[in-house]
Formats: C-alpha cells, sequence, structure tokens
C-alpha cells in the first residue's frame, strides 16, 4: 500500500535509525525526557538491546524484563493456559501487568518521576512502567516471522528463558495462546499514540517509520482492495505446483501450505517512496474493524478477521492427515474460541486418481473404527482409512464443504484453496499415514479429542447430498453466471462463484468480501465511481475488499481478455 505523503521518510538500518529516535529527544526540548521502546514477542532482544545500547543517547537505560516477576512464577501464571499438552492450549485472559512484579513497577515509577536527562525503558511491557512517555516507539512483528524464529530457536516466550526447549512447538503453543494474545491487548491500547513504528521483520535491516505514517497507510487500506503477503511453507505431505507456479526457491524439498490471506499471520507491505516497511497484517483489522469488516460481522466477531484462505499442494506429494475439526460447544469449552474451524476444499487443481477422503461409509462402527486408529497410533497395523472413510473423485473446480465434526482428508495429487474459517490451529489429527513431521519427530494425533467430535450419521449419502458439488446457478447477466457454492448451513461463510468473460459488478452489501482469481491469468478490480487506482490480480492470487467500498466491478485483463474468467468469494452471512 502506497503511503504519498512527502512529509514522512523511512530510516533503514541501525545508525539511521537510532540517528532519526536521537534527533526527535533532541527536538523534544530539554529537560528530563522518557523514551518508551515497546517490543512484540518474537523480536530478536538482542539484536535491539546492543544496538539501542550502543547507539541511542541516554542517561538511564532500563530493560522491563527486570520489573517482571519471576520465571518460575510466570510458568505458574501461565500453565493453565499453556497446559502439558504439545499442541493445544486455553486462550488467555491473561494481560501484560499480569507479568509484572507490582511493587517494582510502583517502585520504578517513583524514582522515573525524579529522574533527570534522558531515560529509554526498553522491552514487552516497557509501556507499562512509563504509561505517559514523551516518546514511543513500538517493534513490531509479524507471526510468520516469529515461527520462524522459533524453530531456529531465537527468541523466547514472554516473561521466561525458554528458546532451548527442544521442540519449537511448545514455542509456538505458548506464543499463540499467550503471548501474542497478551501483546495485542497491549498493541491496541497503544497504537493511536504511536511516534514511531519499527520494523525488523528482516533481521539484518532494521526499518523506522514514524507512527503517523503507518497509520495513514492502514487508513488507505480501506479506501481499496489489497492482498497481504503470503507465507509458503513446506510440509512432510507437501507438493510441486506451486514451487513451479509460484516463482518459489527450487532448492526446497516442497511447499505444503501457503496461508495467502491469514491476516493474525499475514504480512502488509506498506510503500513509501522506493522504501517498504512491512507490518502485521493484524494491525489493520485492530485499526479500524468496523470499517474493515463491516457492522454486523464486526459486532460478531470484533476485532478479528473470521475468514481464511490458504492452499493446501498434494501434486506430486501426499495424503494429508486424516483429521476433524471441532464443534462449536467443544472448542468453546476445551480452548477458549466462540467459534471453530469449520472449512471447505476448492480444486484448484487435481491430477487424474486424485481423491479426497469425506464423511464416513455407510454402516461403520465407531468402536472399530477408533480402536483400528488407536492400533495404528500404536505402530501395531496401519489404519485402514478406505474400510471407514468414504472417498470421492475430484476434479479441477469441485468444491467440497467441511463442517466441524467431519472426517476428511485430501488426498494426493491436488491443488486446494482452503476456505474457512479463521482459528486454523485446532485440527484433531487421527491418523497419519505413519509419517514423521519435517523436524523428524513423529506428528502429534489427537484421537481423545476427535472422537469426542466425530459426528458418525455423516455418511456416504447423508455427505453426497450436504458436503459435495453443492453448487447452484443464482444470477446470470451479459457475459457471466453466479453460481453458490456452499457454505454448509452449519457454516457461517457464503462463497460464490463467478464465470465472466465480461465486466461483472459485485457489492460488499455491508460485509468484508476475500476473493481468490480461479481461472483466468488476469483480473482487474475497479470502481465505478473511481474511488481507487485500478487493481490487478493474477491467477491464484487472493485479495480483500474492505466493506465500506460498496461497489467494484471485476473483469478479465490483459492476455485474458475475450476468455473465461472465474473467482471464488467468500463472505460472512448476516
Amino acid at each position: 500500500m502506497e503511503i504519498s505523503n512527502p512529509a514522512y521518510k523511512i530510516d533503514e538500518g541501525w545508525d539511521a535509525v537510532c540517528a532519526e529516535i536521537n534527533s526527535a529527544v533532541k527536538a523534544l526540548g530539554s529537560g528530563a525526557k522518557t523514551v518508551v521502546i515497546e517490543a512484540y514477542q518474537g523480536v530478536i532482544y538482542e539484536d535491539l538491546l546492543r544496538n539501542f545500547r550502543e547507539k541511542l543517547h541516554y542517561t538511564r537505560f532500563v530493560e522491563s524484563r527486570d520489573y517482571m516477576l519471576p520465571e518460575d512464577e510466570i510458568k505458574r501464571l501461565t500453565f493453565p493456559d499453556v497446559t502439558n499438552d504439545r499442541i493445544f492450549g486455553f486462550l488467555t485472559r491473561l494481560t501484560m501487568d499480569a507479568f509484572f512484579d507490582n511493587s517494582k513497577v510502583t517502585g520504578f515509577k517513583k524514582e522515573l518521576n525524579s529522574n533527570q536527562g534522558i531515560t529509554i525503558v526498553f522491552g514487552s511491557g516497557a509501556a507499562l512502567l512509563c504509561p505517559e512517555p514523551d516518546l514511543l516507539i513500538y517493534a513490531d512483528m509479524a507471526r510468520w516471522e516469529i515461527q520462524l524464529r522459533m524453530r531456529q530457536h531465537l527468541v523466547d516466550n514472554l516473561g521466561v528463558n525458554n528458546r532451548d526447549t527442544a521442540d519449537w512447538m511448545l514455542l509456538y503453543k505458548q506464543g499463540f495462546f499467550v503471548d501474542w494474545r497478551v501483546c495485542d491487548r497491549l498493541k491496541k491500547k497503544l497504537m493511536h499514540r504511536w511516534d514511531y513504528v519499527l520494523d525488523t521483520n528482516n533481521r539484518s535491516i532494521p526499518k523506522l517509520l514514524p507512527g503517523k505514517a503507518v497509520l495513514e497507510g492502514l487508513h488507505e487500506c480501506l479506501k481499496r482492495p489489497f492482498s497481504v503477503v503470503p507465507f509458503f511453507d513446506p510440509g512432510p505431505w507437501g507438493g510441486q505446483w506451486m514451487k513451479e507456479h509460484c516463482n518459489l526457491d527450487p532448492s526446497q524439498p516442497n511447499y505444503a501450505w501457503c496461508f495467502n490471506c491469514v491476516p493474525e499471520e499475514n504480512s502488509l507491505l506498506l510503500k513509501l517512496g522506493e522504501s517498504v516497511i512491512e507490518i502485521p497484517s493484524i494491525n489493520l483489522v485492530f485499526y479500524a474493524p468496523e470499517q474493515l469488516l463491516g457492522p454486523a460481522v464486526h459486532g460478531r466477531f470484533g476485532d478479528e478477521f473470521p475468514i481464511r484462505y490458504d492452499y493446501l499442494d498434494t501434486i506430486g506429494g501426499g495424503h494429508l492427515s486424516l483429521q476433524v475439526h471441532p464443534l462449536t460447544e467443544y472448542i468453546q469449552e476445551k480452548f477458549g474460541m466462540h467459534y471453530t474451524q469449520d472449512e471447505s476444499y476448492y480444486m484448484m487443481e487435481a491430477k487424474p486418481g486424485a481423491i479426497v477422503y469425506l464423511g464416513l461409509k455407510e454402516g461403520v462402527n465407531p468402536s472399530e473404527m477408533i480402536r483400528d486408529l488407536e492400533l495404528a497410533q500404536q505402530g501395531e497395523k496401519p489404519f485402514d482409512a478406505e474400510k471407514h472413510v468414504q472417498t470421492w473423485p475430484v476434479k479441477k473446480h469441485d468444491h467440497f464443504l467441511i463442517p466441524g465434526g467431519t472426517v476428511h482428508c485430501s488426498g494426493k495429487n491436488s491443488m486446494v484453496l482452503e476456505i474457512s474459517a479463521t482459528p486454523y490451529i485446532f485440527t484433531f489429527k487421527l491418523w497419519d499415514w505413519g509419517r514423521v513431521g519435517m523436524d523428524g519427530k513423529p506428528r502429534p494425533i489427537n484421537i481423545e479429542h476427535g472422537k469426542a467430535n466425530i459426528q458418525w450419521n455423516r455418511t456416504t449419502e447423508w455427505t453426497r447430498k450436504n458436503l459435495v458439488n453443492h453448487i447452484e446457478k443464482v444470477a446470470e447477466g451479459e457475459g457471466w453466471v453466479e453460481e453458490r457454492t456452499g457454505l454448509h448451513e452449519r457454516e457461517f461463510i457464503e462463497t460464490r462463484r463467478h464465470w465472466f468473460t465480461d465486466k461483472v459488478t459485485h457489492h460488499t452489501n455491508g460485509g468484508v468480501n476475500v476473493i481468490c482469481v480461479v481461472e483466468g491469468d488476469h483480473v482487474v478490480v475497479e470502481s465505478p465511481a473511481g474511488a481507487f487506482e485500478p487493481f490487478v490480480v493474477n491467477y491464484a492470487e487472493t485479495f480483500i475488499v474492505p466493506a465500506k467500498i460498496g461497489e467494484y466491478t471485476i473483469r478479465p485483463f490483459g492476455s485474458s481478455e475475450g476468455t473465461k474468467c472465474a473467482t471464488m468469494k467468500a463472505y460472512v452471512r448476516v
């Protein structure tokens, strides 16, 4: 997203970043000054600490971690949410102040009132130690980058020294259920007060941008369609399609996932002149949730983005794990999430013989199936999936609906656009074909959670009637046809496919739209009123249309002009 205001600039490199901060402090005038550098969990703490200590001007340098509770107390505090499960925890209700020693914080605030010169307070929770600083800098971090750093054991969880934990998934779990919730609650209170935002997603090239410029960039996003930065990741069942079609690193063994519209995980690029700063895309949801999502969606989901698009590539790879997602009441009770991970598989590509496992066989015996799953987990014999689970042949543009409680699995040799609700971590694997993960460790199997959610009445005929290619034409005009392809009535997402050779008019109808180009090389999104510049989107790319945009059009563009194109649109039913 372009920031056009020439009054702003991006400072790149530690020397330039620190020089700008020193200049900003000097401009405040004489007398005692406080500078808060608040840090999101996942920044490389040592990088920031070393450069700030060496290059900033100060009388006193304070680290917020010195005022936190002892590590053992923080572990006791977070354990009810972290639990001793490798994968699952409970969404915390904690806030940042719970991690701090109140007596130490009170003492520091008294000291601060009598301090002279420049005091710098750095670290997570620094803003709690000094609620009214003269200068507020926010060191932000995208979650996809945090995950990569966790895998390399470069970062600790909030308030503890645990980066050397043998299993990096434990770092991720604590980040997901505790740290990111805590940091986000504080971020939302601070973001309209940012003087600067520091981007260290690229560890070697830190970038500093005025906070007002970041907020202006977020505001611009609300006026036009936009895309977030996709995150590609390998996996034990990953395929080769994305590597070939998305210009990815050919040296990687495979790519299993592409998270191409998951604002909680993805990042957003803001361009100023020739420089680009990267911030978490969830910041846009926090900044203006009602304008982005629309009043009804905001009223239901708050400042959460409820629609997720991602890719699952098994072409030249293997089957996904056989799995089931929780029912709504189960995810609420066990994990503190207020809506569940309903989803669907839209087939972008499929090789001959490709299949989807979906629903159960008629006459399935629940006790026998669970026993066979448990024997497979114990290594006594492989699970015979075809004995218990229904398979369906797949072809390009098929759409399979998967409400929570439905046993499912995409087979090998297909490219799946997964359209789903956002709580993406809540997958109960039942069988993983005897594989280990990319880290060489067995992938976690969750039969106990799974059997509590499997809907045993979703057998062949029910699945055929309710979940397989439930497609109906709903409208047509000159050069276009609109089809409803789902989702199931138990799912809150509606999907509409448009086939078109000419311009198609769309309307957000007061709710956010998420769209992927599923046929055709290029399309262009335009405003009939000229409210935004034409936005070109390529095949397999996904974009977001903010609710406040209202009417917009999509038509074939470039080499696709005169050919049949198709888009898949998702929105929340209201």
